[in-house]
């Protein structure tokens, strides 16, 4: 699959691009709602010295209906702009969503980084920063300077009071900033480890209580939770300080104009309405500012958020889909696969080749950590090589669009994970369902009589993780998933680990089935019924091929290496040991 030309560094500015007519749209209704910001120190300004030195009852009347109706005119603007930036945060979502959710996928496919949903929650956090308080914040602040300045038309004294309290009250913001900003950061990572662990714990919550885990895991978390705490703590305590400090300065501010313009008013030099007005104007001043330092307490999250998903999307550029390819008939070719485990350094396969045609069956066999069941999942696109190919018909799996593949390939991994929806849904890869492909597919896998057993059948909802099955139950449901529509090619990584006898029965009866049906099959077992169906068969040690042939020869040379090592096991227990235990294989085992 190719990579788009697109800059991934410059996705999250480009999206906020696309917004740039609605962000000018919320600055002109900010400029406007400022300039009527004015209109209560104006309305006192001539009620003090108009209104009290006339006497005049209808220049009051006039004064205040032209002052109410300018408020509902800039509450009708605040609204309207409210509404402008609610929209907003709705296209950024929707030019970004879908992106960061492919882009987190892939990271945890090729990274091995788990379910950790975090980039998603730095989308919603860089969306509130960027269309709540913090944009009206941005359009706001630069206004406060009209303020400060119809200040300095009352007198020079009162401008110059009220920038030094916006300084003193700016730097005391500053400084609050510098202090809490490392350790703030610091906590914020240990929240996401924290967090993570936890939601780990709970999605082993029966290997924690059956072995006793509970207090030693509880335990962990809660050391890091505590050194969460107590950064968190720290910065929070440094805060309240710097947040008690400006409070003050600014209660002191409005007083000490108050004082100042009263003090100017009785030497004559300003009217009482200047007074007041002032006083108002100062509160005005404030105002902007109080915004802009509540959105620069949110700019450091803000800023790692944005850095988290400018990593993440320049590590997973966008994809773009190539030609359309016809379907797929089976045919497949491994050229010099090599590969290292999700999250790992270490090459788990080493220049792995072989070749199977349309309809062929093939069993890759090999001790615990030889590298199956990454194997396994290269085979099906689920993680990509770290050198070689894998062709399907011809043509390297990273060329395919997936969306387009996922319907020729089937797969069962050895743990298998079913979603949160019906049964029905899950073996048609919640696709439309098609009721006769559905049940098809369940009979293939035996599991059709299973399922009408349940209380509503095909219908009945699964939890997240096939919760309310089996294990046996879900492997099987599993299965008829992974041979819905016949697909060209089936992988499945051992199929039997968690089958009963009539489970193992009709997963023969299954494989028989593709079998006749021409499909590909490429199986992970040690089942010397599965063995004896192989057409090829695949060994595996130490990442790398031992043997590759036709099953029937390939288990001859083997068993002809194993038997110089024969009489020292007979003579203990008068018997031959199996292929499967001469390679050290465990069923069901990690590979």
């Amino acid at each position: 699959m190719s990579r788009s030309s697109v800059s991934p560094g410059n996705e999250i500015l480009a999206a906020l691009g696309t917004c740039r007519r609605g962000f000018v749209s919320v600055g002109v209704f900010s400029a406007v709602i400022n300039l009527l910001m004015l209109a209560p120190a104006l309305y006192m300004l001539q009620v003090y010295d108009r209104v009290l030195a006339s006497g005049n009852h209808m220049t009051l009347a006039m004064l205040t209906l032209m002052v109410l109706g300018l408020y509902a005119f800039m509450g009708l603007l605040e609204w309207v702009r409210s509404l402008v930036v609610i929209r907003l945060g709705a296209q950024i979502d929707q030019r970004l969503g879908a992106r960061v959710y492919d882009a987190t996928f892939e990271a945890s496919l090729r990274l091995g980084r788990g379910t950790s949903a975090q980039p998603l929650s730095d989308l919603t956090s860089l969306r509130q920063f960027a269309t709540g308080s913090a944009l009206f914040a941005l359009f706001d602040a630069p206004w406060f300077p009209l303020y400060l300045a119809v200040l300095f038309l009352f007198h020079p004294w009162l401008g110059w009071l009220a920038l030094g309290g916006a300084a003193l009250l700016l730097s005391l913001t500053w400084l609050n900033q510098w202090q809490t900003r490392a350790p703030l950061a610091e906590a914020g990572q240990l929240a996401i480890q924290a967090t993570q662990a936890a939601a780990a714990h709970l999605r082993n919550a029966e290997v924690i209580e059956a072995m006793g885990l509970l207090a030693r895991l509880r335990q962990r978390w809660q050391h890091e939770h505590g050194r969460f705490l107590q950064l968190q703590s720290r910065a929070s305590e440094q805060g309240a300080a710097f947040g008690a400090a400006s409070k003050i300065v600014r209660l002191a501010l409005q007083s000490l104009v108050l004082g100042l313009g009263a003090l100017l008013a009785v030497d004559g030099q300003i009217t009482p309405g200047m007074m007041i007005a002032g006083s108002i104007l100062s509160g005005r001043v404030l105002g902007p500012l109080d915004q802009l330092i509540g959105a620069w307490k949110q700019w450091s999250g803000a800023q790692q958020a944005y850095q988290r998903l400018s990593d993440l999307l320049q590590a997973q550029p966008p994809q773009t889909n190539g030609m359309a390819l016809p379907a797929p008939r089976g045919g497949l070719r491994v050229e010099q696969l090599s590969a290292c485990a999700p999250g790992s350094r270490t090459p788990v396969l080493a220049g792995v080749s072989f070749t199977l045609e349309p309809g062929q069956r093939l069993v890759v066999l090999g001790p615990s950590g030889c590298g199956k069941s990454s194997l396994a999942r290269l085979l099906v696109a689920a993680q990509a090589p770290l050198a070689g190919k894998v062709r399907l018909d011809g043509a390297d799996l990273q060329q395919w669009d997936k969306d387009a593949l996922g319907p020729h390939l089937g797969y069962l991994p050895q743990d298998v994970q079913l979603f949160a929806g019906s049964i029905a849904e899950n073996i048609a890869r919640f696709a439309e369902v098609e009721a006769d492909k559905v049940v098809t597919a369940a009979q293939m896998a035996g599991v059709h009589e299973l399922i009408l057993r349940l209380p509503q059948g095909y219908d009945t909802r699964l939890g997240e993780g096939g919760a309310g099955l089996s294990g046996g139950q879900k492997q099987r449901i599993g299965l008829a998933r992974a041979v819905y529509g016949l697909p060209a090619l089936i992988v499945l990584d051992e199929p039997d680990a968690n089958l009963d006898e009539a489970g193992e029965q009709a997963l023969l009866a299954a494989l028989e089935r593709l079998r006749e049906q021409g499909r590909t099959l490429v199986l992970v077992s040690h089942r010397p019924a599965l063995l004896k169906s192989a057409d090829q068969l695949l060994v595996l040690r130490g990442g790398q091929m031992q043997a590759f042939g036709p099953a029937a020869r390939v288990l001859q040379e083997l068993q002809q290496a194993a038997r110089p090592a024969a009489p020292a096991v007979t003579s203990v227990r008068g018997v031959t040991p199996s292929f499967s235990m001469s390679y050290g294989a465990t069923p069901g085992g990690q590979r």
